[in-house]
């Protein structure tokens, strides 16, 4: 550990996450302090989808969208276990946008940001397509359909933090920064472990506030004046047994002018999302309203043939956006573009504070911000500017299109695995799986199973490498298996995590 570290980081989102990988490969000394798990806020509470944001289009955000079209092919590219294209049917409504604003909208969705693998957009016709098998009879008769791509959000935010540690990294865990004081040309901050009865402190020349909805908390903790324009948004989601057995996702306009998502999840699951309110109190208190849950069920239920209640609701979510306040009426409307806040008051060090944003486009904020901070921090011998779009994060070390390829080794070096499971775990865990597996060579080598086919190797595997301490880091975070295990077995799993985590010194 560094007397004073090049760069403190709060928060263990995507922007948090994705701007220590960076700073690290570039040969910057790095710390990052989460006061919960990875990912535990905002960043695995979204739509799980890599794209340009087609809606943004209508808000004139050319800029945002032509940035965040270009990110989807480079995602794919360094993670394609957790990254994968999908192709979205846009049904077409009499009365809503008129065809020929979808067809302009989705002419430029194809041509701004330099596609290159992904299938270009065609038209459907509903009443032929399986596209239209689902829907409501009678309800629509052409669509349009397009590619963007799905993502695993929270393990985005883990991989990032687990090559950021690989380079050099220290990320800290349950770690709340406590107090922040200048000491000359540093900062010392005052952080404190979950549990532990001291603080220490922790030196850095430049600090970066990436914590997500809390930002304007840490902006007030610090005494600084930036990150107060925030807008904070909740967007929910629920989650039903799957209401069709075609691979591809839809996006439906509703008469208020907003759009919901339904995606194929988890193999036997349907997601549907999002919506968009003002949301004003403590971020970690959260939750979806049964007013939510009326109006994702009411839509859902007017294109589909099936209905859908809040009974049919197996899951949900929510999260809170930090969005940066433009002054759009409505929250659906307010502007998605990331914003960096620079306090550079002479005498003392620079504090940087990251607004809004989207998981798309987290990498080039990461480069925007390092961009900005440059003549605060050292040259170090380290990787050249880009260089996370080029290397894969841990796992992604195989080609965007070999992920079949990847299960089936799995499957054969591991016999003993069925083939869902292979999947699972390569999915998961890319190339890395057979660094969890082992040596591995009968089910029993793997340990306990905890059901749905987690098994105590895996769970020690994501405590000593990915930062898990808490059956609800495995099963709604690393995973999202808490849809198939019983509160029963989830209730072990974390008796027995509590217990390795309190004995283990690598679990530490």
């Amino acid at each position: 550990m560094p007397d004073v570290y090049d760069l403190a980081i709060i928060g263990g989102g995507i922007n948090g996450c994705g701007l220590a990988r960076d700073a690290a490969g570039r040969g910057l000394s790095v710390v990052l302090c989460e006061m919960g798990d990875l990912a535990s806020g905002t960043s695995s509470r979204s739509t799980k989808l890599i794209h340009g944001g087609l809606r943004y289009l209508e808000h004139f955000d050319f800029r945002l969208v032509r940035e965040a079209l270009a990110e989807r092919e480079v995602l794919w590219g360094i993670a394609p276990h957790i990254v994968r294209p999908m192709r979205f049917v846009l049904p077409y409504q009499q009365g809503l946008r008129p065809a020929w604003m979808l067809r302009v909208g989705l002419f430029m969705y194809d041509h701004l940001g330099g596609r290159q693998r992904l299938p270009g957009t065609r038209a459907l016709d509903l009443e032929q397509d399986e596209a239209g098998a689902p829907l409501k009879p009678g309800t629509f008769t052409t669509a349009f359909e397009y590619s963007d791509c799905w993502v695993d959000d929270a393990r985005l935010v883990v991989l990032n933090a687990a090559d950021a540690a690989r380079r050099g990294a220290h990320i800290r865990v349950r770690t709340r920064v406590v107090g922040a004081v200048h000491t000359g040309n540093a900062w010392s901050l005052s952080v404190q472990e979950a549990g532990a009865a001291r603080t220490e402190t922790i030196a850095a020349r430049v600090l970066v506030n990436a914590a997500g909805p809390w930002v304007a908390n840490v902006a007030d903790l610090l005494a600084s004046g930036t990150a107060h324009k925030v807008r904070l948004v909740q967007g929910s989601h629920i989650v039903v047994r799957k209401l069709f057995t075609h691979d591809r996702a839809y996006l439906f306009q509703n008469p208020d002018g907003r759009v919901v998502f339904a995606i194929p999840y988890e193999g036997d699951f349907t997601l549907i999302g999002t919506t968009d309110r003002d949301f004003i109190g403590n971020p970690a208190a959260a939750t979806i309203s049964g007013e939510e849950i009326d109006y994702l069920c009411e839509t859902a239920s007017a294109c589909f043939a099936q209905p859908v209640g809040p009974s049919d609701v197996v899951w949900s979510y929510c999260g809170v956006r930090p969005l940066y306040d433009d002054g759009a009426g409505a929250a659906q409307a307010a502007s998605r573009e990331y914003v960096l806040e620079m306090d550079e008051t002479p005498g003392t060090p620079p504090l940087l504070a990251i607004v809004g944003g989207k998981i798309t486009t987290y990498r080039r904020l990461a480069e925007a911000a390092l961009e900005r901070l440059a003549p605060h921090l050292p040259e170090r011998q380290g990787l050249s500017v880009g260089w996370t779009g080029r290397q894969p994060l841990p796992g992604g070390e195989f080609e965007p299109d070999g992920f079949e390829e990847l299960a089936g080794a799995l499957a054969r070096d591991y016999p003993f695995l069925d083939l869902g499971h292979a999947r699972r775990l390569a999915h998961a865990y890319g190339r890395e799986a057979w660094r969890m597996l082992g040596k591995a060579t009968v089910a029993a080598d793997l340990g306990r199973s905890f059901g749905a086919t987690l098994t105590q190797a895996e769970v020690r595997y994501l405590i000593t490498q990915e930062w898990a301490r808490s059956a609800d880091d495995v099963v709604w975070r690393r995973s999202k298996l808490g849809l198939r295990l019983t509160p029963a077995e989830i209730a072990e799993l974390d008796a027995w995590m509590r217990e390795t985590v309190t004995t283990s010194p690598a679990a530490r």
